[in-house]
């Protein structure tokens, strides 16, 4: 078999040096090379250094050498960096006798990860002599055998390569035969004897001859073989083909039985001297023997077995034509057998991922897998392709040769995508061309990205006050996109000061299932709104968080009972003092009590009742329903008790009631012995009244003052507008001009048309709006309840009597709590029973003076104001004016009752009476003086 005696020129060898040379200088990878058979610890190359890596990091960052097949071969040296020879190399045993012969290491770091391609080139030495196939060869040779007559001869082969394998030919000196080599076209040599003198078999039958084989190496080595020739008798002339060597192509995996060749040899003899036979000459090998089989009459050459590319692709077949003589001569010839390529064999891949799962985090660049291909075929059939399907934030690069690394192409996001599954498909370029394909899995790891969110920025929770401690009164909720760990949210309290005491005084929230609960009963009149923040905070790292703002309404429950005020402890035993004038008719007011509710909306909505006498006698006085003051009912006689005890009962509206009774004296007295009636303090009666009178003149005096100049203001202003533009016949209506403002509301006036001040028909007239706030619209839900609003208590100087202070919040405006609308105080009527006259009462609540601005409604207008629109009545507790307001008429036409007037109520009811005697408005005015005489 020549299949493996072929051997290389220095041509071939030079060509491949050159192609090793320019691939080196394209590839840009560590190259070394070593000779075979080298030592244990043979200095290869230092590797670290060249790799660009210091000699403290290969440790750390896991430095490490892998190659493809046989992993012992080298190794490297951690201390120093360098890589040297382990084992021992045989290139003829790692190689065969290809001409090139390369180990292929890839060296892995990691932290970063990063990969780099050392290619090791084994270089061969002269260590294997040339061998025979046989110790003998046996050669027969008639001694009728003509000069010149060639007879083939066994080679020999040499494992090493190149020059190592470059064989020449010595024959020990003799006289009959010399050495005849050739090299066909194949690049393999034709071994021959040339017979240089005639035999003769009567002088000698037998000749031993010494063929020797040298190599090109140095040292050279030899083989050596013994040439057996016995010389046979006469037969005149041999079998003879027409050419000495055939060559033919032929494809791997040609079926069995496909035709080769058809040998044909002649031979001049006549008779049986010319009959042939075709044998397989004693030197063909088993192996060919398997493969091919040659027909001994026809000579036709047939395939046996499974020619395969990749085992052999060359067969060199010695064929014998033999005569039938009984001295038989044999004509010889080859047959070169080279296969030709098919693409038959399928890409292999073989996958590493020294990098999964791969975290979400991990910059484009990072390596991923690595993929190494390989093709058994030659040429186009072994050349490999690889690509990625389906799209993936992924790509393959080329690193080396057929070796690939899967790398990150694009960002990863764990929550969007956590699983990708992708096909590496591996195809050649034969035609048609094969294909392999190998699935891969990569996990995307969670980093700590994402911070716990809440559904919504903030949550508005009710509850009512005194709660048991301990209560849940919410829970929040935060969602983290994340896992494991870096999803687990634990709450917290985002601490601050209430007051003087710590938020965690109040409430808890509980770390895991966000529960937040009171941790002692809340008391509305200590705190309405606790407002706070919760925290969420995952366990990632570093932990990620969000706050959550909760605004807690502590509502009101009717957990206290009305108090009254000074000077109800003033008197004997705890009770109000009062002497009263018999003369006195029926409506006076003779005493009022005073009481505060510390809760809030109906539940410090006050009423008072008079209890009925111990006696069952009917009492000459009654009690305001909303108002405590006390009057009396008809005109006292003379058979009326001197001494007059009245039980007032104080019960606020809450559910259930709370109630408190104040003891009222009255003493009855002759009109010429009885002073003002006035409050009792605890000093006496009379320092009491005279700080009355003080402060009713102070005040009358400042609101005559203030109505006299607000007065004058209009009609100074009135004039100047109509003086300022003499071309016109009549004064326009004038711009609202801002008088105040507060958080509460606006009071502005407008100044009617000048036409009618221009013509003289009346005094100047302006009206007095007053503007309440738009309040945001909270959230409303039937499961929470509704929170009162805070405005339906009264200030800390209403309660306690304070006469001369105007707040604009008490001034009959009831503004709802978050998902509430503009409303009104509930009010008692105390001058007419009309619903359309639209006066009202001061305000329900204690503390509040009887003198009391009332706005009234013009005609046609509701009482009920909307959202947005301009609120029709207004009460001013602390004075003692009236301030009637009516919208301004769609039409041109202007009533007198548009005007707003100042006085107290009864210069206002004269006034009103004497215009144009108009029956509608006197309707009114007896009807205020029945309900003035009329228990509330």
């Amino acid at each position: 078999m020549v299949c493996s005696q072929r051997s290389t020129g220095a041509r071939r060898l030079l060509l491949s040096l050159l192609l090793i040379a320019a691939w080196e200088a394209g590839s840009g990878q560590v190259h070394y090379s070593v000779q075979e058979e080298a030592k244990h610890g043979t200095f290869v190359g230092r590797i670290a250094q060249d790799l660009g890596l210091e000699l403290a990091e290969l440790v750390p960052r896991l430095f490490r050498v892998a190659s493809k097949g046989r992993g012992d071969l080298l190794e490297v040296n951690l201390q120093n960096g360098i890589l040297f020879v382990n084992s021992r190399i045989d290139r003829e045993e790692l190689c065969g006798r290809r001409a090139e012969c390369s180990i292929h290491l890839e060296v892995m770091v990691e932290r970063p990860l990063k990969l780099f391609h050392v290619e090791v080139e084994v270089k061969d030495i002269n260590d294997n002599p040339p061998r025979f196939l046989r110790q003998e060869q046996r050669l027969f040779i008639l001694e009728s055998r003509t000069v010149d007559s060639r007879f083939p001869l066994e080679g020999a082969f040499d494992m090493d390569i190149g020059a190592n394998a470059e064989l020449r030919y010595k024959l020990n000196s003799n006289e009959h035969f010399h050495l005849d080599v050739k090299t066909n076209e194949e690049g393999t040599n034709s071994l021959g004897l040339v017979l240089t003198k005639p035999v003769d078999r009567e002088e000698t039958q037998e000749l031993r001859l010494l063929l020797i084989a040298v190599d090109g190496g140095k040292p050279e080595l030899t083989g050596t073989v013994q040439l057996l020739i016995n010389v046979l008798d006469a037969n005149d002339n041999a079998p003879e083909f027409d050419k000495s060597v055939y060559n033919v192509r032929l494809l791997e995996n040609t079926p069995n039985g496909t035709l080769v060749i058809k040998l044909n040899a002649s031979d001049a003899d006549e008779g049986i001297n010319k009959e042939i036979v075709y044998l397989f000459s004693n030197l063909v090998l088993d192996n060919v023997k398997s493969k091919f089989t040659i027909n001994s009459n026809s000579g036709e050459i047939t395939v046996k077995g499974e020619l395969d590319y990749e085992d052999c692709n060359l067969y060199e077949i010695n064929i014998d034509a033999v005569d039938k003589s009984p001295f038989p001569l044999t004509g010889h010839c080859k047959v070169i057998v080279k296969l030709l390529d098919e693409n038959d064999n399928t890409p292999e891949m073989a996958v590493t991922s020294p990098s999964l799962p791969v975290k979400e985090d991990a910059p484009p660049g990072t390596v991923i897998a690595l993929i190494s291909l390989s093709d058994r075929d030659s040429g186009a059939n072994g050349q490999v392709t690889c690509t990625l399907s389906p799209h993936v934030p992924f790509k393959l690069v080329s690193t080396f040769k057929n070796y690939y690394s899967l790398v990150l192409d694009s960002a990863l996001d764990r929550e969007k995508v956590s699983h990708y599954e992708s096909v590496v498909t591996a195809r050649d370029g034969g035609s048609p061309s094969l294909s392999s394909t190998a699935s891969l899995s990569v996990e995307v790891a969670d980093v700590n990205d994402n911070a716990p969110l809440f559904a919504q920025p903030e949550y508005t929770v009710f509850v009512k006050e005194n709660n048991p401690p301990g209560r849940h009164i919410f829970t929040v909720s935060a969602r983290d996109s994340d896992a494991q760990e870096n999803a687990r949210v634990s709450y917290s309290l985002v601490e601050r000061r209430v007051g003087e005491r710590a938020l965690s005084s109040y409430v808890s929230v509980h770390a895991e299932s966000g529960q937040v609960s009171a941790l002692q009963p809340l008391d509305h009149e200590e705190l309405e709104l606790l407002q706070f923040q919760v925290s969420a905070r995952d366990a990632g790292e570093p932990p990620l968080g969000s706050t959550v703002t909760l605004r807690v309404f502590v509502l009101d429950e009717n957990d206290n009972a009305p108090a009254l005020l000074p000077p109800a402890p003033g008197g004997p035993g705890g009770a109000v003092s009062e002497l009263v004038s018999r003369s006195v008719g029926a409506g006076h007011v003779v005493a009022k009590v005073r009481a505060v509710d510390a809760d809030s909306g109906y539940n410090a909505w006050l009423s008072y009742e008079l209890l009925p006498a111990a006696g069952g006698a009917r009492s000459p006085f009654r009690v305001g329903l909303y108002t405590g003051e006390i009057s009396t009912t008809r005109a006292l006689e003379e058979a009326d008790s001197p001494r007059q005890r009245l039980l007032v009962l104080v019960k606020d509206h809450g559910e259930p009631a709370l109630m408190a009774t104040a003891t009222v004296l009255l003493s009855l007295v002759d009109s010429g012995q009885a002073p003002k009636a006035s409050w009792r303090a605890s000093s006496g009666p009379v320092n009491a009244e005279a700080a009355l009178v003080d402060v009713n003149v102070y005040l009358i005096i400042a609101i005559c003052a203030v109505s006299s100049l607000l007065v004058l203001s209009l009609l100074l202003y009135t004039a100047l507008r109509c003086s300022a533009s003499p071309t016109e016949g009549a004064c326009g209506p004038g711009k609202p001009v801002l008088v105040c403002s507060s958080a509460v509301g606006s009071w502005s006036y407008s100044q009617q048309r000048r036409q009618r001040v221009c013509s003289g028909e009346g005094p100047p007239k302006t009206d007095l709006m007053a503007f309440s706030p738009s309040l945001p619209q909270g959230p409303s839900s039937e499961d929470n309840p509704r929170q009162p609003n805070p405005d339906w208590r009264y200030s800390a100087s209403l309660r306690a009597g304070m006469h001369s202070s105007v707040h604009l919040e008490e001034a009959g405006i009831l503004r709802a709590g978050p998902g509430g609308s503009d409303q009104q105080w509930p009010t008692v009527s105390s001058a007419t029973p009309e619903p359309e006259a639209g006066e009202v009462s001061p305000p329900v609540g204690a503390g509040v003076n009887s003198n009391s601005w009332t706005f009234k409604y013009g005609p046609g207008n509701p009482k009920q104001s909307g959202p947005g629109e301009l609120p029709d009545k207004f009460i001013i507790p602390g004075s003692p004016a009236i301030i009637s307001i009516r919208q301004e008429p769609t039409n041109s036409q202007i009533d007198k009752s548009d005007f707003i007037t100042f006085g107290k109520k009864e210069e206002t009811k004269k006034k009103k009476k004497k215009k144009k005697g108009n029956k509608t408005q006197e309707k009114k005015e007896k009807g205020n003086s029945t309900t003035d005489n009329s228990d509330q």
